[in-house]
């Protein structure tokens, strides 16, 4: 996807974002986060967009932890939210390709890290909000839940702070099957987990190799079930199960 597609998809994410939270109020319970109301959604989402919109507009090039967010009354939060998300919006609208910012992914640019992260830590956040409205979800292009399945499998959970980790080495194959080469084989062991892009066509790389479990499903359905924002009796699921527990217990970032 492009860099401007990333962009777009945060703008409108975030709106619906903050119009659903305005609707469900501070008090409402989130489910994938049983321990937050909507205030807490609202502040450390907004906390996030501030901190990243300070990496693109200063090109800040060493990592930092989020500000805390400010002492507002709850008729205060969601104003507060629009701002930074409009700010990020801009900031990553109005970056030079050549931007120079600390990024903890690999990206083709730091810009192109950027646009990329907030865009999904917002579609997923805005699936929060729409949940605890009681909402019906907003529908995820395909090719954009595609490349979030790809963050959180190739990137996210190949880092050490991942949990999803086996005593005996094991294989998980996850394919979209409203995406265009959309299949990852998931190699998990006591390190961090080891994802390679393979080819769901016959012949293709990866396409005869075992795996302990197979997951398959439209695209949307994977992304928010990899994220713990759907249940997994939406997806096509052959193998052991057990993995399948493992990811729900300990998949959460």
């Amino acid at each position: 996807m492009e860099i401007t597609e990333f962009v777009e998809a945060l703008r409108l994410d975030g709106a619906l974002l903050a119009a659903a939270a305005e609707e469900a109020g501070p008090d409402a319970p989130i489910p994938a986060c049983p321990e937050w109301r909507m205030r807490d959604l609202v502040a450390h989402v907004g906390r996030v967009h501030h901190w990243a919109a300070r990496y693109v507009t200063e090109g800040l090039e060493q990592p930092s932890t989020p500000d805390a967010a400010p002492d507002l009354a709850d008729q205060e939060l969601v104003p507060w939210l629009r701002e930074g998300h409009h700010r990020l919006v801009v900031a990553l609208h109005e970056a030079p390709p050549s931007l120079a910012a600390w990024a903890f992914l690999p990206a083709p640019s730091p810009l192109a890290f950027w646009a990329r992260r907030q865009a999904h830590e917002t579609a997923i956040h805005r699936a929060d909000a729409q949940q605890a409205l009681g909402a019906t979800l907003t529908p995820l292009p395909p090719a954009f839940a595609a490349d979030g399945i790809d963050e959180i499998l190739t990137g996210i959970h190949s880092q050490k702070r991942s949990r999803v980790r086996t005593t005996k080495p094991k294989t998980l194959r996850v394919r979209a099957t409203d995406a265009a080469d959309a299949e990852w084989t998931v190699h998990l062991s006591e390190a961090p987990a080891r994802t390679l892009r393979t080819s769901g066509k016959p012949g293709g790389a990866g396409a005869d190799d075992p795996a302990d479990l197979s997951i398959e499903g439209p695209a949307e359905a994977l992304y928010l079930t990899l994220w713990n924002r759907a249940p997994w009796n939406g997806l096509t699921v052959k193998g052991d199960e057990a993995l399948v527990r493992l990811w729900e217990e300990h998949g959460g970032i």
